[in-house]
């Protein structure tokens, strides 16, 4: 197998190496969404903009439950590809293909079909109800494009290619930033140009990546005889994937229900809020990008039984986290208000002071973030499947209870808050989860969890 392997060598140079492509790949993908809010935002308005933040929810509700299936795929692949199993990894390739093949058909006909419903549910604003289904309607009649991306992606990092994907994004964020400008300054097309622009992209980089896949990863190719039913791996990959996705789903479904809350607030504070959040996610990018080495790292060498190297990686990945979460707040924090201003065009004080709070309060917890996204991909990386989703419900219970009892009392004050106090807790309960792993606790009894692997 002649892919970056991650089981050998200093720890802190094999994660920044697959975190620093991984950033970037993050970067340009959300710059798919974030070129749409601004373009949006300063051609058509606040109206117009406030129509796609109020679908946001439902985007990453999809999106995330795609995402999710497909790294989880990508961890028994990994796991494969740390024991040197290039048979087990083409079956779990193959496999992998016709479960998210199933999981594409079923995300578009219920998506599409029950998508006014759910707007409905949500209450959105009548005055951009239209809007919003167009927008949301566009993004998930092509969701196969989504699933096949974010497998082929999760493929290639489990073999340790996380540079490949960035190359293709790259392209195809160059392709969506033209094709945005055109559709929504040119032709005129309204929110609907900006959905059409981000599908096709991702249909571009759809295409590159499986080409590539083809003419230099072939190991990621599954033979005819790959394709035969084996129950342990299809339950293997099913819980594993599908806990992923609906790890994913379930945090998304918690942003569903403090986005129906939002709602009621108006359209102005839905802009803020949008506007803030893209924000938000950007710095929440870099962070992500070391959890997401993490998992492949500690998924390899799981499959290699390397726990002494696991939990040195889990350490530094910790590490960098709250350093770079850090760096983000103090660069952020100053300039709330004017990112603010950037990102959504608008120049109401109400859109300003609302999203450049939101920006003051969240980017500081993000160092509580960073280390609850490493404990989770960690735990994910070794093949837990329910931690991570308890995680995830303890996420649902805590926007449900802040949407419901105290952002009617405290107004947009409650939904700033909300989300930091939330991952206080998820922390404190996955760093609990994480000690009480069988052989994590082997090695603390045995006094062998003081390594260096960096000289």
């Amino acid at each position: 197998m002649k892919s970056h392997s991650l089981l050998e060598g200093s720890i802190v140079k094999g994660l920044l190496w697959f975190a620093i492509p991984l950033f970037f790949s993050n970067l340009f993908q959300t710059l798919y969404n974030t070129v749409d809010t601004i373009l949006v935002g300063h051609f058509l308005g606040d109206a117009s903009l406030a129509a796609m933040g109020a679908t946001t929810a439902i985007f990453e509700l999809i999106v995330g439950f795609a995402t999710g299936a497909g790294a989880g795929f990508g961890i028994v692949a990994g796991h494969y590809f740390g024991a040197k199993d290039e048979a087990g990894l083409k079956k779990s390739i193959a496999s992998s293909l016709v479960l998210s093949a199933l999981i594409s058909v079923v995300l578009t006909i219920t998506a599409y079909a029950l998508m006014p419903a759910l707007l409905h549910v949500l209450n959105t604003p009548a005055d951009i109800f239209a809007q919003s289904l167009t927008y949301i309607r566009i993004i998930v009649l092509f969701m196969t494009i989504t699933v096949f991306y974010n497998l082929s992606a999760g493929m290639l990092r489990a073999v340790g290619d996380s540079l490949a994907p960035l190359a293709f994004l790259f392209l195809s964020c160059l392709i969506n930033i033209g094709l945005d400008i055109l559709f929504i300054t040119r032709f005129h097309m309204g929110v609907a140009g900006a959905a059409w622009a981000t599908i096709i992209a991702q249909f571009l980089s759809t295409l590159v990546s499986l080409g590539y896949i083809g003419l230099k990863k072939r190991i990621l190719i599954p033979a005819r005889h790959s394709f035969v039913y084996d129950k342990a791996l299809v339950q293997d990959l099913g819980g594993q994937g599908l806990s992923m996705g609906f790890m994913m789903s379930i945090v998304s479904m918690g942003t569903v229900i403090l986005q129906a809350a939002i709602n009621n607030l108006g359209t102005t504070l839905i802009a803020a809020h949008t506007a803030a959040r893209k924000c938000g996610s950007i710095v929440m990018m870099p962070i992500a990008s070391v959890s997401a080495a993490s998992s492949t790292f500690v998924a390899q060498n799981k499959g290699a039984v390397q726990y002494e190297r696991i939990v040195e990686g889990v350490r530094i990945s910790n590490r960098l986290g709250i350093g770079i979460a850090l760096a983000c707040a103090l660069f952020v924090m100053p300039l709330n208000q004017p990112i603010i201003h950037w990102i959504s065009g608008s120049t109401d004080p109400v859109v300003l002071q609302n999203g450049g709070t939101y920006l003051l309060v969240n980017t500081p917890f993000c160092t509580v973030l960073a280390v609850l996204l490493n404990m989770r991909n960690a735990l994910q990386g070794l093949g837990k499947k329910i931690v991570p989703l308890v995680s995830s419900v303890i996420e649902l219970v805590g926007k449900f209870l802040f949407s419901f009892l105290l952002i009617p009392v405290f107004g947009y004050m409650a939904v700033i808050w909300s989300e930091p106090l939330i991952w206080v807790a998820m922390t404190i309960q996955l760093l609990w989860a994480y000690s009480r792993v069988p052989e994590i606790q082997a090695l603390k009894k045995e006094n062998r969890t003081d390594f260096v692997y960096d000289e």
